[in-house]
């Protein structure tokens, strides 16, 4: 009797969502570049808003299609765009950024007493739960928020109460840069003011503390314990443990194990603790990405060697991810919100450069490729993981 051949059946491997979009900022405009869940091909749609700075655009996590745009000229001042298709069609929302009530005055450079004055939005953080509501951080250094969608936008002025008479610009200027919006508490917030430190809310933005200890400028700060005026460049959350932080400062790679009450130092065997990103892997809380520059003084890689460097371990054991990265003759820099990562698995880092690159990696930084190469220089990236 004959026996019936077996059938093999081939195994399909599936590879979670259907794609990844990244929202690019730069100097010279926008530009979205898609692939599909593998990230083998990309296409390449822009530049939305030729010729405008675009500090920052982000997309709701609870409508992917909805997107936010910072577009800013020293001709035609701050605008707000607002996408509700993904980034196919844009309109102009509100673009009125008032502070509440008396502004008084903070720390000029020279350490003289100056005004607030508004000049752009640095950030747009989308809120967790609805696609209407978004916060912004302003330069100078202000929190506002809107509920209709970008329409109308509100300081929260209670920031500007922790100390603000004592924050003073960094090189860049006075800029709120980061917003982490804590998944498990709606009324908990963390920001981050250059040059001002991390500021936490427990009550959704109506009062506001340093959340600086640990932290130490010797070379801005005579006071060892100051609670406010640290050059922080980024701070970083996995949405498992938003207890615990991840911080670039201006010199110090940081950690946080009990939200930002206090900080050591994890900068370990990183060639230079001096860089502006920083980021945690999706689905490894422990693991983190830096970029070191050499100083900040030189923006651009130690030994001209563009190289991201990832510690499994939360920090002071770091390893360099070079592989597909130039080697030699590299003198880009890496701003702080110019990586993202994505949430397929493996895990999608990436960045962008000044020098106009976007590099990506589908293997959680072991290896990487340039997805643009020509761009303006590259002020933000954000990554949504299209399902």
């Amino acid at each position: 009797m004959a026996t019936k051949p077996k059938i093999q059946l081939k195994r399909k491997t599936k590879t979670p969502g259907s794609g990844v979009r990244l929202l690019v900022g730069t100097r010279k405009g926008a530009f979205i570049l898609s692939a599909e869940g593998k990230r083998k091909k990309w296409a390449i749609s822009g530049p939305h808003f030729a010729g405008w700075e675009i500090y920052h655009l982000k997309g709701s996590p609870v409508d992917p299609d909805r997107l936010y745009a910072s577009q800013s000229s020293g001709w035609f001042g701050q605008k707000i765009q607002r996408s509700n298709d993904g980034g196919k069609t844009w309109e102009l929302v509100g673009d009125k950024f008032v502070y509440d009530g008396p502004t008084t005055t903070h720390q000029w450079y020279d350490g003289t007493q100056h005004p607030w004055e508004f000049k752009r939005i640095w950030h747009l953080e989308p809120s967790l739960s609805d696609p209407n509501t978004v916060y912004a951080g302003a330069e100078d250094a202000a929190l506002f928020r809107t509920t209709d969608g970008g329409n109308t936008w509100q300081e929260l002025p209670g920031l500007r109460s922790a100390k603000g008479h004592l924050w003073q610009p960094g090189a860049g200027g006075m800029g709120l840069h980061t917003i982490l919006l804590d998944p498990t508490n709606p009324k908990r917030i963390f920001i981050a003011i250059s040059a001002a430190g991390v500021f936490r809310t427990d009550d959704a933005g109506q009062t506001w503390r340093p959340a600086n200890n640990g932290l130490k400028s010797p070379f801005q700060l005579p006071d060892p314990d100051a609670e406010v005026g640290h050059c922080v460049h980024r701070i970083a959350m996995h949405r498992s443990r938003p207890g615990v932080l991840f911080m670039q400062k201006h010199w110090d790679v940081m950690r946080s194990d009990n939200a930002g009450e206090s900080w050591s130092e994890v900068s370990g065997n990183l060639p230079s603790d001096f860089g502006f990103p920083i980021d945690v892997h999706a689905h490894e809380p422990e693991t983190i990405y830096v970029v070191p520059i050499k100083s900040d003084s030189e923006h651009f890689p130690p030994d001209a060697k563009l190289r991201v460097y990832r510690s499994r371990t939360g920090g002071q054991e770091w390893e360099p991810l070079t592989k597909g990265l130039p080697q030699r003759d590299c003198y880009v820099n890496v701003l702080r919100d110019a990586m993202a990562v994505d949430s397929l698995e493996p895990c999608g880092i990436y960045f962008g450069t000044t020098g106009g690159q976007v590099y990506a990696s589908a293997n959680s930084g072991d290896s990487w490729e340039p997805v643009a190469r020509d761009l303006p220089p590259v002020l933000s990236v954000e990554v949504q993981t299209l399902t």
